[in-house]
């Protein structure tokens, strides 16, 4: 009966033993799929992998309008009507060329009153001439009191005063008679017209605007990204939309020092390198800035990515980018250097290869996981 004993008690500890495990892996079973449960899905992000354009060298480019380096209005230094235009809208005109005529009546009358005072005012001087010679005379034989010779002398001297007022006042009315004609002060073409014939204008009114002939400047309007890449003397290239095939070089000669503000750009003005004949004032112009030199960061090219991929980090353009590692987004600040109507250009910032997200980018967060999917229609975000 012992051993019959001693082999139940054996079997009794196995099945002890076999409880004890099964139940330690229900255990084991239970907090791992717990824990898998708690994980959170990463939720799906649309994200592509974007790869360099070209060169890292590749220019920004703006749109620019051709204007003459200089410009002044026309106007007339003194008030009246307009009885006579001789030029026209897009007609050149040499320096000195007459432009324009006010009626001169008012103004040849005051001339002429102005010259009738002045004969008075000469005979005036020399009959106090004549008076000052007797009385001088007649001073020297003790023949008259010395405050008469003093009178006489005091009343020369103000006929002298009353003469040269007089003279001044003729060739002042002489002056506003001749602007009565306007003559253009430089070799240009008329760019505008501001008044017609008939009409009344003040003294200082426009009536033409002039854009001096000679060199021609692109005007643009340069955004805070593409600041970076303009400076003065910095050549560029142009091209023309209504001279297609052809190409320009231009110089950057002035750039603004502050933003305007309303649009928060820089005005820059670019003159022309032999523009020819053909370059006409407001044409529109696209214009190629080279990279700068110290450009060497961007050695991996530009990006040519959806407009619906740029964020904002506070005030500096952004997007987001799923790490290869781990899946997390973070947010990446770019440089970009060309905005266009669906796409935008990155030059610096992203690396060959990495993943951006393309939509979405409001509602994501850094740090969060997410698994890359590809847009439904690729076409639509095709540059």
């Amino acid at each position: 009966m012992r051993p019959q004993s001693h082999q139940h008690r054996h079997r009794a500890r196995l099945r002890r033993a076999a409880s004890v495990l099964v139940l330690a892996g229900v255990v084991t079973l239970a907090a791992c799929s717990k824990q898998q449960a708690s994980a959170p899905e990463p939720r799906p992000a649309v994200a592509v992998a974007v790869h360099a354009d070209g060169s890292g060298t590749q220019a920004a480019s703006l749109p620019g309008e051709v204007q003459a380096r200089y410009s002044t209005p026309l106007s007339f230094r003194v008030g009246g009507k307009i009885v006579e235009r001789r030029v026209r809208l897009g007609d050149v005109v040499k320096n000195g060329q007459i432009v324009a005529r006010l009626d001169p009546a008012d103004q040849q009358k005051s001339a002429a009153s102005a010259q009738a005072q002045l004969t008075a005012a000469q005979h005036a001087l020399v009959y106090a001439k004549q008076q000052l010679d007797r009385d001088q005379a007649q001073a020297k034989e003790n023949l008259i009191a010395p405050a008469q010779l003093e009178q006489t002398t005091n009343a020369y001297a103000s006929a002298l005063a009353q003469r040269d007022q007089a003279a001044q006042q003729a060739a002042l009315s002489k002056d506003q008679l001749q602007y009565t004609t306007l003559a253009a002060d430089h070799a240009g073409v008329i760019t505008a017209e501001q008044a017609d014939t008939g009409q009344n204008v003040s003294a200082g009114q426009a009536v033409y605007n002039l854009a001096w002939s000679g060199d021609i400047d692109v005007v643009c309007d340069v955004p805070e990204s593409a600041l970076a890449a303009l400076s003065v003397g910095q050549t560029a290239n142009v091209t023309l939309a209504a001279l297609p095939g052809r190409k320009f070089t231009a110089r950057v000669r002035e750039l603004s020092p502050a933003a305007d503000p309303q649009s928060r750009t820089y005005r820059a003005k670019l003159t022309l390198d032999n523009p020819g004949p053909d370059v006409r004032l407001g044409m529109t112009a696209d214009i190629e800035l080279a990279a700068p030199a110290n450009a060497s960061a961007n050695q991996h090219g530009s990006f040519t990515v959806p407009a619906t991929a740029l964020f904002h980090d506070g005030t500096q353009p952004a997007v987001w980018i799923v790490r290869a590692a781990d899946n997390a987004l973070e947010l990446r600040r770019v440089t970009v250097t060309r905005y266009n109507e669906r796409t935008v250009v990155i030059g610096q910032g992203l690396k060959d290869g990495e993943r951006v997200v393309l939509q979405g980018v409001h509602t994501v967060s850094a740090g969060e996981k997410v698994r890359a999917i590809a847009p439904l229609h690729p076409e639509d975000f095709a540059s």
